[in-house]
This record gives structure tokens, sequence and C-alpha cells, in this order.
């Protein structure tokens, strides 16, 4: 019978989610984990664990032989990185939930993963409780994987629902949010969307072979949404959530993304509220399958990085799939979408850029349409995140050359153009 590792764990970060995991891993004592040293930044804060645990030089855990598994679960991303990159080059196994750190740094840690042959483990860097990544990894095929799309973002998602069911104004939602602990303690990462995109960037690397930097993808949170949105929404029976997105086109580029999004009532992601997650996937075989579950919290995230831990009793590491073993996809910007723009004067917006405008309403104080446009103008403009302009995807946002070229057709035929 397969002996399983004994883990001898330095723990990086003692704050929801550290704190988390030490309670979960007394409750386990089956996982044959053990933390044997954890490295804080500030000795002076009362924390429920024995003193002689802590320590705040990082040194005494990377050089510790006897620590085979370093678990680094703290907010600032340089430090983040160079805790990683050194017990990579120790020869320890990582388990990280630092999103923006590993999407920021996504090249150099594929790099010393192939170099030093330890494992890198990251399932509580997206979507916390919900086994995303070792899905995207193991189960779906490259060729098979037509779309993934995901409210990512408990906070957001939060204060959305809160928005929309209780009425309660926005930065009334995002004190609540703040509150219970959903929302980040600056909340500019959550709200504007730098959270999703970092959390997106790890996702279209295990579904689509991806290696992008976030900031080559299009994001937003849900900063700019007004009150008025969220009146538009109802009267079309749509909710608004802040959706990442991804679909394979027909010449095989993936177009990705984060933006807020009109949803139907029959999606599966109107019934993710507060600080759930939920993703959506669609292969080629099995239709959809949609995965649930808590996306922030202290025991969801370190119920993850639990599962991490069990996985690597198993000498269990990413095999990246889709990028080593497949030709990974290519992100593109080369389509169009459908989109609903409110804002206070015309003047800002680029209506000549629109493809076609379907609707357009200009009542007293705030007006909108509602067009299709070519992706890369958004990508390379500004203009919708300006001037309190609120741009906000249509349920099946995406559209491809050759239906643009059709429809418009059709649209000229009407006229009595052609």
């Amino acid at each position: 019978m397969e002996t399983h590792k004994q883990l001898t764990i330095g723990l990086f970060g003692f704050g929801t989610v550290g704190e988390g995991l030490y309670k979960i891993l007394q409750q386990t004592p089956s996982l044959n984990a053990t933390i044997k040293k954890v490295c804080i930044k500030n000795p002076d804060k009362k924390r429920d664990a024995p003193i002689e645990l802590f320590t705040t030089d990082k040194n005494v855990l990377l050089n510790d032989p006897e620590i085979n598994v370093i678990v680094e679960v703290i907010n600032e991303t340089e430090p983040a990185f160079e805790i990683v990159s050194t017990a990579i080059k120790n020869g320890k196994e990582v388990v990280s939930a630092s999103k923006k750190m590993l999407a920021t740094y996504l090249p150099e840690l594929l790099g010393l993963q192939k170099k030093y042959q330890t494992s890198l483990l990251y399932e509580a860097a997206a979507c916390a409780s919900i086994p995303v990544i070792r899905n995207l990894e193991e189960y779906y095929d490259n060729d098979l994987l037509h779309s993934i799309k995901a409210i990512v973002n408990g906070s957001t998602n939060f204060i959305l629902t809160k928005m929309f069911e209780e009425k309660i104004d926005f930065q009334s939602a995002l004190l609540m949010a703040q509150q219970l602990g959903f929302a980040e303690s600056d909340p500019s990462l959550d709200v504007e969307g730098y959270d999703a995109v970092n959390k997106w960037t790890l996702l279209l690397l295990h579904a689509y072979g991806i290696v992008e930097h976030p900031d080559n993808i299009v994001f937003n949170g849900i900063q700019n949404i007004q009150s008025t949105d969220a009146v538009v929404a109802k009267e079309k029976h749509y909710d608004i959530k802040l959706v990442a997105q991804a679909k394979k086109l027909i010449n095989g580029n993936v177009a990705a993304f984060v933006l807020p999004q009109f949803v139907k009532h029959d999606d599966h992601l109107t019934f993710v509220r507060n600080e759930y997650n939920g993703v959506v996937i669609e292969s080629g075989f099995a239709d959809k399958q949609f995965f649930y579950g808590k996306g922030a919290g202290s025991f969801p995230t370190a119920s993850a990085v639990l599962s991490d831990l069990s996985a690597l009793r198993y000498q269990y590491k990413y095999e990246y799939k889709k990028l080593y073993h497949h030709k990974p996809n290519i992100l593109t910007n080369d389509f169009y979408v459908k989109v609903y723009v409110s804002f206070d004067e015309l003047k800002y917006i680029p209506k000549e850029k629109f493809e076609w405008i379907e609707e357009w309403h200009s009542d007293a104080d705030r007006k909108y349409l509602v067009g299709v446009i070519h992706f890369n103008y958004i990508k390379e403009n500004t203009w919708w995140k300006e001037n309190n302009t609120s741009l906000i995807l249509a349920p099946e946002p995406i559209i491809e050359d050759i239906e643009v070229r059709k429809l418009r057709k059709k649209s000229l035929e009407l006229a009595g153009i052609l």
C-alpha cells in the first residue's frame, strides 16, 4: 500500500485564510499535516494560537530542512513572489492563495516549476471552495472546451445582490461586504475588477493554455453601474453580474474579458447570489456544467488550501496540459460585442464607431443605447470607463465577423438599400 507523505508546513500569513487553515488542520488529524512555524509581519497582534508557533523571520521557514511544504497566504505581491520562488528553489512544495502574485508572475513561476520539478498548487486563488482549476486541468480537453463563464469575485456579487434585491445603494452595500469580511481592505481591488481579472488569468492558463499578463485582458468592475442601469435591467428581465468570460471562436482563437453583463433569468449565473461564485463550462459533448460554491471567507478559501495539501500527499502537480501537450490557444480582440452603454452626455460616446445601434433612449437625465461595436475599440480606448459612462455587455455578447456581415446585410436589405 502506498504511504502518504507526511507534510510539515511553514505557513506565511495568519489572517482570515491562514487562521482558517490552522483551525481546520487541528480538526483533521487524518491528513498527516502539521504546521511547524508561522511567519507573520506584526508580532504584537493578539492571535488565537501558541506564541512559540510564530516568527517574523521568513528564513526560519524557508531554510528549515524539516519543512517540506510552504503555504503562502499573504496579501502583498512582491514579498509573496520572493517567498514562493525561494521555496521552489529550496526544493519545497508550495501552496499559494495569492492570485495577484500568481497572475503577475506566471511566466517566471512556470519556468521555476519546470527547472526545479517541484509542485506549486493554487486552487484557493480562484473561486475559493470550487475545485475549478483541477477540473480544467484534468477533465476538459482543449479541443472540446467551447467556453467558460463565471462569477469569480464574491464581494462584487454580494454588492450587486444587495443593490438589486434590497435596493441598497452602492456605498452601503460595499460597507456591508467589508464588515462581513468579503471585501478586501482596499475595496478598489474587488470593485474595479482587479481581483477578478487576476483569477481569470489563472483560469485561462488551465482552460486554454493562454499565458497572458492581466493587464492585457480587458476588464472592468462594477464601480460605474448606476441605479438607472438596474432599472433598465429589471424592465428587460435581466440581472447584472460581473462576468468573466472566455469563448473559443470559429478560427480557434479565444475571446476573453471580465466585464459587467446582463444575465437572463434562466441563466445559471442568475442563481449565484451574495458572496457565492459560479462557473459554467460548455464543452463539445457534455453540454453545460455548472459549479457553485462560496467564493470568499475564511473556511471556504482554507478548504481549497486543504485540498491542495491533500493532493501533495500523492505527489500531485499541475501538468499544464493545454500549454505543454497541446497547441496553446491565442487570445484575440478581433470580434464584435453587443453592449448597453448609459451616459449623461452623448458627446463622450463614439457613436460613429458602432456597427449599428439597436436601441436609443434619451430621457431627461440618463441616456442609453444598445449597439454592436468591435471589441478592439474597447480594448484600445477608455471612453467607456470615463465621464460617468457605464458599459454593460448584452446576455450573449460575442458576435463573430461572419454573423456581423450577415446581420449588416440584412439590416441594409430591410432599409431597402440593397
